[in-house]
């Protein structure tokens, strides 16, 4: 410890004016300027003292010396110490707090965080909440819901379900919240990759109808038209539209499942298909089936509510989905490139 604070003895060398008194009775004697420039609330404590007559002394109290000198030593280093954090982390997360130190307290609180146990994140919530520390108190919520066995049988928690229920209400709070956070992003996940899949089988309608139906009079179903399918789901419509053929129980009451999954994907191909229904002179019209009946059909009836937001959600698939596929300028490529490091460059000096 003599080495590692070597330039906080070497200053209090030196004419220093300031003493600190810690909980223990040590006296550490420090210089106003640094103490100062370094703190608002040791500024204005301070100027608090020396208008008194009994010299400047503050007292630093409610943890050890060894705490209060590692504090000392990184204010007057004015940079974050890892090994220091990691041997006094809560203490001088608190009293980065306490003294408004805020660079320190992010340090503290990251050095925390890192080290954080089960058998300690009661306590760590606690401490994350005197000293309001978000990323500490989320750290205790990834913890705690990885092992909470270990947290159940942590003496932090037996105090807190005897003395603090709100401590314990918190936590099993933060345990909920973590979870339903989780299923609501699984429930959006699964969304999106339905969308995205169901773009790509309005993609495949096209891709399918576009060369053969207008020229060879032949449905791109039968057999020997196949050619090479390029993914799954050229081939799975292939066998759906070949199915709803030749099946009989389309027209029987009831219908046919799979024949009703097809005609909702020609009806939703209509939905946001993007070429006009008629031919003119410049653009052709759609030659997917059923595309320019469904879509005068959608136009005399109202769609319900449910169907224009799958539409919506599909048709943002569809065009994220081309602007992925579609290849990036140069510039723009090294502009990106030159953004990316710099922002690295920062985020290590943060």
């Amino acid at each position: 410890m003599a080495l590692l604070y070597a330039d906080l003895d070497a200053l209090r060398a030196s004419a220093a004016d300031v003493r600190i008194v810690t909980s223990d009775g040590q006296t550490i004697a420090a210089h106003s300027y640094v103490l100062a420039s370094a703190s608002p609330v040791l500024e204005r404590m301070i100027d608090r003292a020396w208008r008194g007559a009994g010299g400047c002394t503050i007292r630093v109290l409610g943890v050890p010396s060894d705490a209060v000198l590692a504090f000392l030593h990184l204010l007057y280093a004015s940079s974050a110490d890892e090994e220091v954090a990691a041997a006094h982390g809560p203490q001088l997360l608190a009293l980065a707090h306490a003294y408004r130190v805020p660079w320190l307290k992010r340090a503290a609180e990251a050095a925390v965080a890192a080290r954080l146990t089960p058998d300690r994140a009661v306590d760590m919530l606690k401490l994350a909440a005197l000293c309001d520390a978000p990323r500490l108190r989320a750290a205790c919520a990834r913890v705690a819901a990885k092992d909470f066995a270990a947290v159940e049988a942590s003496e932090g928690w037996r105090f807190a379900r005897r003395h603090d229920p709100a401590l314990e209400l918190e936590l099993l709070q933060l345990l909920e919240d973590r979870d339903q956070r989780q299923a609501r992003w699984a429930r959006e996940r699964a969304s999106r990759e339905a969308c995205g899949q169901l773009a790509d089988a309005m993609d495949s309608l096209d891709r399918i109808f576009a060369s053969t139906a207008g020229s060879t009079g032949k449905p791109p179903c039968a057999k020997g038209d196949s050619g090479d399918v390029s993914g799954t789901c050229e081939e799975g419509l292939r066998l759906l539209m070949r199915h709803f053929a030749g099946c009989a129980r389309k027209a029987a009451p009831g219908g046919c499942a799979r024949c009703k999954r097809l005609l909702q994907l020609f009806r939703l191909h209509a939905s946001v298909c993007d070429r006009s229904a008629e031919k003119d002179q410049e653009d052709q019209p759609c030659r997917v089936p059923l595309c320019s009946h469904f879509t005068a059909k959608m136009q005399a009836e109202k769609a319900d509510k449910t169907w224009r937001l799958l539409v919506k959600k599909v048709t943002r698939a569809r065009a994220m989905a081309r602007l992925a596929g579609r290849q990036v300028p140069e510039a723009v490529a090294m502009s990106w490139a030159r953004y990316n490091s710099s922002s690295s460059k920062w985020a290590k000096l943060r």
